[in-house]
């Protein structure tokens, strides 16, 4: 009898390091864990706009030039790359994703 309660203990504690090794390796895994945002480009009828995605879900679908009085698309696909980037870089700041005059004017975008 008292070899086999040896026993079960030794099981017991290899089931409960285990047990906290994985609970300890998902608990690092949720608070490193960045949500991945995905930048695409696409054409539309006057130049360029941009979509941003998570999880294939798109979360922004920006067609024209944010902030300016006028209702323009970016005039390349390199810009419209761009202001999307910056829009994921404040997203993964946790940072409102609104684009300012100021942020158009530092990425030298022309409108």
């Amino acid at each position: 009898m008292m070899t086999i309660n040896t026993i079960k203990q030794f099981f017991w504690n290899k089931i409960q390091k285990n047990l906290f090794f994985l609970l300890l390796a998902l608990v690092v895994t949720a608070c490193t864990g960045k949500s991945t945002f995905k930048i695409g480009s696409f054409k539309t009828t006057t130049g360029w706009g941009y979509t941003i995605a998570s999880r294939d879900r798109v979360l922004i679908k920006q067609s024209i030039i944010p902030v300016i009085n006028q209702t323009k698309s970016f005039r390349t696909e390199k810009d419209a790359l761009k202001v999307g980037n910056l829009v994921i870089e404040k997203l993964n700041k946790d940072l409102s994703p609104t684009v300012t005059k100021n942020d158009l004017i530092l990425l030298k975008i022309k409108f």
